[in-house]
């Protein structure tokens, strides 16, 4: 069995979902709604105030799938009530970022800033204090897209291992390497 698989979830308060007959759920909350369509070997009920994903075979992709399925309907629920939130630095000389509305704009050691344009469901926040790395907050109900922004922001410009610079997340640590003067021994 699937350990993450039999696991129920806990529906928390102010949570509602629904199962309809083509196997999509839809789960509606504080914070906003998501839908995410289940696979048809996979059957869910709700039983007690829990969630749980049950299947009906053996089979290696169906046990793989179980526990992927529960998981993705686990972070729907804990989205809708809690949110997730993602911190970026951008660690370098010159390195900015700025924020009007749902446009973040980004200045990274190129020779033209680069301006992306946030989905609504994601609320993004930059902040600069003196004498530290400005940051670039992201939150959103939807784990799946603020996790992708975060990665497509961080592709811009990855942490290179010599200096360090680049954008990585708060708190990831990069690792390093000598450089030159080591080779010369």
């Amino acid at each position: 069995m699937s350990r993450v698989g039999k696991a129920p979830i806990k529906i928390k308060d102010g949570v509602q979902i629904t199962v309809n007959d083509d196997n999509v759920v839809t789960v509606k909350g504080p914070k906003g709604e998501l839908t995410q369509a289940v696979e048809s070997f996979l059957t869910i009920k709700q039983e007690d105030g829990e969630l749980v994903v049950e299947r009906h075979s053996e089979e290696k992709d169906v046990r793989a799938k179980h526990g992927l399925y529960r998981a993705l309907l686990n972070n729907m629920v804990e989205g809708v009530t809690d949110g997730y939130k993602i911190d970026l630095e951008l660690v370098g000389v010159g390195y900015r970022a700025k924020t009007s509305g749902q446009r973040l704009e980004l200045s990274l050691g190129y020779s033209h800033p680069i301006v992306m344009e946030l989905p609504p469901e994601v609320k993004v926040t930059a902040d600069t204090k003196k004498g530290e790395n400005p940051t670039v907050s992201l939150e959103s109900f939807d784990k799946q897209l603020i996790g992708q922004i975060g990665s497509k922001i961080r592709s811009l410009r990855k942490p290179e291992p010599y200096k360090g610079k680049g954008v990585r997340y708060k708190g990831e640590q990069i690792r390093r390497k000598a450089g030159k003067s080591a080779a010369k021994k």
